[in-house]
Order: C-alpha cells, then sequence, then structure tokens
C-alpha cells in the first residue's frame, strides 16, 4: 500500500474543505449533485471518445498502482543476471537453458532464450529493444487518459457554471430558483479544476513514474544479457547495472 498516495488526497481534500469552514461557509455548500453528473459525465465521455476500448479499460486498471504500485525488484533481478553471468562463465550459456521454465516474466524469459541460442549480442539488444519501445508506448498511452481527463475536466466544469449561469438567467423572475442555479455554476467549476489538481493529473503523474521504472528494468536487463553474452566480468556488470538503480 501506498500511504503517501492517501496522505496526499486526505491532506488536499482536508484543506480544501477546512478553508471552506473557515471561511463560515458549509460543507453541504459543496455538495451537488448535478455539477458533479456534468464534470464527471462530461468528462468520462470526453476520454471515451478520444480514447480506444482497449486503451481506457487498462488505464483505469492501472488506477490501482496509486495505491498498490506493481512490484519492481531491480535488485533481485541485478543478482539473478549475476547468478547467470557466473554459471554461464563456468559451465558455458547452454547451462542456463534450464532456468528458462521457471521465469514467469516472457520479456525475461525470451532474453534468456536468445542468449542460450547463442545470439549475436547486438542482436539481442535490438530485439529486445523493439518490445520495450512497443511496451511503453501502449502503457504510456494507456496512462494518458487519466493526464487528458485533466485537461478536459477543468473545462467541463466551466460549461458546468455557464449552464448554471443559463439556469439562473431563465428564472430571474423566480427568486426561490435562483440559489440552486448559482450554487451549480459555481460548484461545477470547482469539481472541475479539483478533480483535475486532486486526482486525474497526479494519478498520471504517478503512473507515468511507474512506467518509466519498469522501462528501466527492462533496459536493465538488456544490459546484463549483452554483457553475458560478451564474456564480461561479472563484478563489470554488477557495476554497470547498479546505475539503473532508483
Amino acid at each position: 500500500m501506498d500511504k503517501i498516495s492517501l496522505a496526499g488526497l486526505a491532506i488536499g481534500l482536508v484543506a480544501i474543505v477546512g478553508g471552506q469552514v473557515l471561511e463560515g461557509g458549509h460543507v453541504s455548500s459543496l455538495v451537488q449533485p448535478t455539477a458533479l453528473l456534468i464534470v464527471c459525465g462530461g468528462t468520462l465521455g470526453a476520454v471515451l471518445l478520444q480514447s480506444p476500448l482497449h486503451i481506457f479499460k487498462r488505464g483505469v486498471w492501472m488506477a490501482k498502482w496509486v495505491w498498490a504500485p506493481p512490484v519492481i525488484e531491480q535488485k533481485r533481478m541485478i543478482d539473478q543476471i549475476l547468478n547467470w553471468s557466473q554459471l554461464s562463465r563456468r559451465e558455458g550459456l547452454l547451462a542456463l537453458e534450464n532456468y528458462i521454465p521457471g521465469i514467469k516474466d516472457e520479456f525475461t524469459k525470451k532474453g534468456l532464450q536468445l542468449l542460450v541460442d547463442g545470439a549475436d549480442p547486438e542482436r539481442i539488444r535490438e530485439l529486445l529493444e523493439v518490445e520495450i519501445n512497443t511496451f511503453e508506448d501502449e502503457w504510456r498511452q494507456s496512462a494518458k487518459i487519466w493526464e487528458s481527463a485533466g485537461g478536459y475536466s477543468p473545462t467541463i466544469g466551466i460549461l458546468g457554471a455557464v449552464m448554471g449561469l443559463i439556469h439562473v438567467m431563465e428564472n430571474l423572475s423566480d427568486p426561490t430558483k435562483l440559489g440552486s442555479g448559482i450554487a451549480v455554476a459555481f460548484v461545477a467549476t470547482i469539481y472541475g479544476v479539483g478533480l483535475a489538481n486532486l486526482i486525474y493529473l497526479p494519478i498520471a503523474g504517478k503512473l507515468k513514474y511507474y512506467i518509466m521504472r519498469m522501462v528501466a528494468s527492462r533496459e536493465m536487463l538488456i544490459d546484463g544479457l549483452v554483457g553475458i553474452a560478451v564474456g564480461d566480468n561479472p563484478r563489470i556488470i554488477e557495476g554497470r547495472l547498479k546505475g539503473y538503480l532508483l
């Protein structure tokens, strides 16, 4: 559990609601279901319009990383690569074939298989880097739906504000309806800006950070496999791989 994400969200909400109370306002005045429907529904529609369904579904699934980050064990991977390096120097590359069935990660399995098959080091790097580029592009596109939501939300909030003011203008002759219309107008703007800057954009930023770490781990794996393929000393490989640690 990423406690700092929970703390950040809690602090942001408490600061906004607390400021409202300190100014003598009521918390209930910030609760406007109509404004929430306009902002959330409009933002969702805009994001769905710009994104293919599989990208949208993956982006929503990735949101759980904010609370439960993906496991990225770079130090364990370095130890594993060093073990392969030492074994290959003692018994040859074919000795690594026994490790392939026990590897769950398909990218790692593919890289080790290429190494065991005796592929040229530069060919190994070339093939795996193509896969990394595709992986990074797909996952960044998925994370971008939150960044896009952060861009649309304030604009939809302004749209809600304008709709609220239209409602006010239509009911100038009935003072009892003016309060609700004005409330929707201003609260819609708060929802639009607040959701963008407290929820959508921070989520996008954190997802891109984890994607960057996952890409760095894969690049580290490539560097290690190429080092084994060219016969580098395990100590040299270790020193180079430690430069990837974040």
